[in-house]
C-alpha cells in the first residue's frame, strides 16, 4: 500500500484511495452562481413588480389619452396620436365645474378635519376612561358596521326633509347637510382604528402628567395627540378620499348644479347614454385625481405606522 492511500494516522483510507478536492471555482463560476442566487431570492419580484406596475398604469394612460385628445373616446385604437387642451377648456366652460371642485374640497376637508377630531376625542375617552356602557357601546359601534349604509338611505332622505324644516341649514341642497351624514357614517370605525393606536401610548405618560398637575384637556392636546400623530394623519386621509369620492349620499342631497360635487358632476357628464361626453370625463377625473395625490404624497411617511401601529395592542 502506497503512502498516498494512507491516512495521517496510518490507516488506510477509505476506498483505497486518497480523496481529491474540488478544483478551484473561477471568478466566472462565482459570478454565475451569484446571479442565479440574485434570480431565485430577489429577481423574480422584480419581474412580478413590473407586470403588476404595467397591469395599474395602463388604466391611467388610457384616461389621460382621452382627456388630451379631443376626438378620442372609449373605442380609441391610438394613444397619443393628438394632443390639446380642448377638453378642459370645454368642462369649465360648459358647467360650473371649479365651483364644483370647490364644494368638493370643501366636503372632503371639513369632513377629514371633523373625523379625526371626532374619532380621537371618542378613542380617547375609550381607551382612558373606564365608565359604564363602555364595552357595550364599543361592541355596538363596531356592530353597527356590519349594516351596509344602502339600508340607511331611505331614512336619510327622510331624516334630511324633516330636519330642513326647523334647520334650514341642515336641510336639502346643502353641503353641511352632506358633511353631517359623512361625519356620522365615519365616527364608528375610525374610532375603533384610533383606538387601537391610543392603547399603544403607555399610560404612565398619563400618569406623569397628572403629577406635574396637567389636567386631562392638557394631556390629551399636548402629549397624546402627538404621539398618535400618523394615526390621525392615516384616519384624515382615508375620510378626505372617500368623502371627494362619494356620489349616492351626494345626489341625494345635493340638487342644484351649482352645489354639485365632482362624483356628480362627473356622472352627469356620462349619465346620457345618447350623448355622453368621455373625452370631458377623463378631463374631470384627472383633475380631481390631483388634489388625491397630492394629499397622498404630503402624508405618505405616517401611512405604513399609522395602519399597523394600531394592531400591535388593542
Amino acid at each position: 500500500m502506497t503512502d498516498a492511500e494512507l491516512t495521517d494516522n496510518g490507516l488506510p483510507a477509505a476506498g483505497g484511495a486518497a480523496e481529491t478536492p474540488p478544483p478551484p471555482r473561477t471568478a466566472a463560476d462565482r459570478a454565475k452562481a451569484s446571479r442565479r442566487a440574485w434570480w431565485r431570492e430577489v429577481g423574480w419580484r422584480h419581474i412580478v413588480a413590473v407586470v403588476v406596475s404595467l397591469y395599474a398604469i395602463f388604466p391611467l394612460v388610457f384616461v389621460i389619452n382621452m382627456a388630451v385628445d379631443p376626438n378620442a373616446g372609449l373605442a380609441s385604437q391610438s394613444l397619443f396620436q393628438n394632443f390639446s387642451l380642448q377638453n378642459f377648456r370645454d368642462l369649465f366652460a360648459s358647467r360650473p365645474f371649479g365651483q364644483q371642485l370647490l364644494n368638493t374640497l370643501i366636503v372632503g376637508g371639513v369632513t377629514a378635519i371633523g373625523t379625526v377630531l371626532m374619532g380621537a376625542a371618542a378613542a380617547y375617552a375609550f381607551s382612558r376612561f373606564r365608565f359604564e356602557g363602555r364595552r357595550f357601546t364599543l361592541t355596538f359601534l363596531l356592530v353597527v358596521q356590519m349594516f351596509p349604509q344602502l339600508l340607511a338611505f331611505v331614512a336619510i332622505f327622510l331624516l334630511v326633509q324633516s330636519l330642513g324644516e326647523v334647520f334650514p341649514v341642515l336641510g336639502m341642497n346643502h353641503l353641511s347637510t352632506v358633511i353631517a351624514i359623512y361625519l356620522g357614517g365615519a365616527l364608528g370605525v375610525n374610532t375603533f382604528l384610533m383606538y387601537g393606536f391610543f392603547n399603544t401610548v403607555p399610560i404612565s405618560l398619563d400618569e406623569a402628567a397628572k403629577l406635574d398637575g396637567a389636567t386631562h384637556a392638557q394631556i390629551y392636546w399636548t402629549i397624546i395627540l402627538r404621539m398618535v400623530s400618523p394615526v390621525l394623519a392615516v384616519v384624515g386621509l382615508l375620510s378626505f378620499i372617500s368623502s371627494f369620492s362619494e356620489f349616492v349620499i351626494a345626489r341625494l342631497v345635493l340638487t342644484d348644479p351649482e352645489k354639485w360635487t365632482l362624483a356628480v358632476s362627473l356622472y352627469d357628464l356620462v349619465g346620457n347614454d345618447r350623448n355622453p361626453y368621455w373625452g370631458m370625463f377623463a378631463a374631470g377625473a384627472v383633475i380631481s385625481a390631483l388634489p388625491v395625490l397630492l394629499l397622498f404624497l404630503f402624508l405618505q411617511r405616517y401611512i405604513v405606522s399609522g395602519l399597523t401601529a394600531g394592531a400591535v395592542k388593542g
